[in-house]
């Protein structure tokens, strides 16, 4: 499928819309973006994550780790086609395990959806992520999922969103029926009942009945008691619920929110369309140099993400890359803000998951891969004219901290090489301890399931085994100040002292209590829960 090239900038820009989908595990995010692939064309038949062996497995999910598990691990950039959009579309990780890959994808992002279960409404780590959405201001648009299993009555579920998040909700369809009685949707925008049709597994796009509203014929293609239930609760939404301002939205103030079933389709296709509509387009960015508007002719972008071994077989890396201005066209020469050098950029890829794809332009918005033969970090800028640096993407406290030994000399090679590699595409912090005769790498993660991640990868790609000691600790805070505040604050007690990859101090503690008894002691020790985010430096091999 091919559309025309764009005439100028900005109608490239008006055609694009970037979004990333945010959840909690197991809220069917995975399944979702296999159907919004399947509207767009970009696949003929949707695998459900946890697919049997004769099925196939989910296009976002290409690590092996991942297929074994029916989980997605590592984030992913799918761009596809519908209608006359350009969709990029950015599938994080789902499981509570993997947020911070998530933050900086959230960085890429232009707006957000949150995919809720709506049997169980707003759950722990949808509110962690909603916490970056807010950080950084991003249209939320919510899609409440599984419509077609027993769920929260939908009142409920808006009424949680307005009282949790202080976010004001706007329906933009309404379900008729929940469970087996789930019998479609209605479109507000439209003013029609969209009545679905079971497809086998929701494989291929779902067909539907449509009747306008005010059509006799509704009344015969539905219960009695569910259609006089729709009526009441239609009433309700519309005479005292908000109405739509869009300005709001893309403040972050206001959600349309979404009903529907991802695993059998219903009400996929009516989001999409919505959100193209409502949705905001790339925009500008803040820079050293000021915001940089995405017509601004000179080409500008950053590096989000970073990935070893997408295809094992080339022991490759991938530089994942945000189009923040300009026109990217393949073989350009451009500057490297950190290196203070300049580097042509041969051989970019369109990404698809793992599908990847030579490129030979891009536009604000689109993202781009590009062979990383160890030129790029993770907050990278790449620009071409007058000197800017985007801001960088901070690094958020772990909670988990283990040595990581590798019990066989003759791979000191393999393991520094996977290690580096490794913490590079920010897989894991690595930090080291302050004691210089203490050589192994100590990995810090959000969660446990980073680090069987890095030891399975270590393993597959480097052939490395590993071995983890756990420590005990549960707390991470960087020290405002560097070394000479922490020399200045004297002897401290119920804290060990680390140094991160850049070689800056870091405090880790037992637990909350230890730290705020820390931080009483000596009130002149500024501590922080992220990490000074670093411009123009590369983490050092410690």
């Amino acid at each position: 499928m091919s559309i025309a090239a764009p005439t100028n900038l900005q109608e490239a820009v008006e055609n694009r819309r970037n979004f990333a989908i945010i959840s909690h595990p197991d809220a069917g995010k995975t399944t979702l973006t296999e159907k919004l692939l399947l509207y767009g064309g970009a696949i003929h038949e949707a695998g459900a994550v946890k697919a049997r062996r004769a099925q196939r497995h989910a296009t976002s999910d290409w690590m092996e780790m991942e297929q074994q598990r029916g989980i997605s691990i590592t984030s992913t950039v799918m761009q596809f086609l519908y209608g006359d959009y350009w969709i990029n579309l950015l599938d994080t990780p789902g499981h509570q395990d993997f947020s911070e890959d998530t933050y900086r994808t959230l960085a890429a992002a232009d707006n957000a959806v949150m995919l809720e279960d709506a049997a169980k409404g707003l759950e722990p780590q949808t509110l962690k992520l909603f916490e970056v959405c807010r950080m950084r201001s991003l249209p939320i648009f919510t899609f409440f999922n599984k419509l077609d299993r027993p769920g929260r009555e939908p009142l409920e579920l808006m009424d949680e969103i307005e009282q949790e998040l202080g976010l004001l909700t706007y329906a933009v369809n309404w379900p008729i029926g929940m469970g087996d009685r789930f019998k479609g949707v209605f479109d507000r925008r439209q003013r029609q009942f969209h009545l679905f049709e079971r497809s086998a597994h929701g494989s291929r796009e779902a067909a539907d009945t449509v009747v306008d509203l005010g059509d006799p014929r509704i009344e015969e293609l539905l219960d009695q008691d569910l259609y006089y239930q729709f009526k009441e609760e239609l009433e309700v939404i519309e005479e005292l619920g908000p109405e739509l301002d869009i300005e709001w939205v893309h403040t972050g103030q206001m959600t349309p929110v979404f009903f529907g079933s991802a695993m059998t389709n219903f009400g996929v296709q009516l989001f999409l369309d919505a959100f193209l509509d409502y949705a905001l387009k790339p925009g500008p960015r803040s820079s050293s140099a000021g915001e940089i508007a995405p017509t601004h002719n000179d080409f500008s972008g950053f590096v989000f993400k970073l990935q070893a071994n997408m295809d094992p077989k080339h022991r490759d890396r991938v530089a994942f890359i945000r189009v923040c201005s300009g026109k990217f066209e393949k073989d350009m020469v451009v500057n490297h803000a950190r290196l203070g050098k300049t580097v042509r950029l041969s051989h970019p890829q369109k990404l698809f998951a793992q599908g990847r794809e030579s490129l030979a332009e891009a536009y604000p918005g689109d993202v781009i891969g590009l062979n990383n033969p160890g030129v790029f970090a993770i907050g990278d800028t790449i620009y071409q004219g007058k000197k800017l640096e985007y801001e960088g993407i901070p690094c958020f406290s772990p909670e988990l901290f283990a040595y990581l030994k590798n019990p066989n000399p003759s791979k000191f090679k393999q393991f520094r090489k996977g290690v580096s590699e490794l913490r590079e595409e920010g897989a894991v912090q690595i930090m080291y301890s302050a004691d210089a005769f203490r050589r192994d790498p100590i990995l810090a993660a959000v969660g446990q399931l980073q680090f069987e991640v890095v030891q399975f990868r270590l393993k597959n790609e480097y052939n490395v085994e590993t071995q983890l000691d756990l420590l005990p600790y549960s707390v991470a805070r960087w020290v405002a100040g560097g070394w000479e505040a922490l020399d200045q604050a004297g002897r401290l007690f119920n804290t060990v002292t680390v140094k991160d990859s850049w070689g800056r101090p870091v405090l880790l503690f037992r637990n909350q209590w230890n730290c705020q008894q820390v931080e009483g002691e000596h009130p002149e020790l500024k501590l922080n829960r992220t990490a000074p985010v670093v411009a123009g430096q590369q983490p050092a091999d410690l």
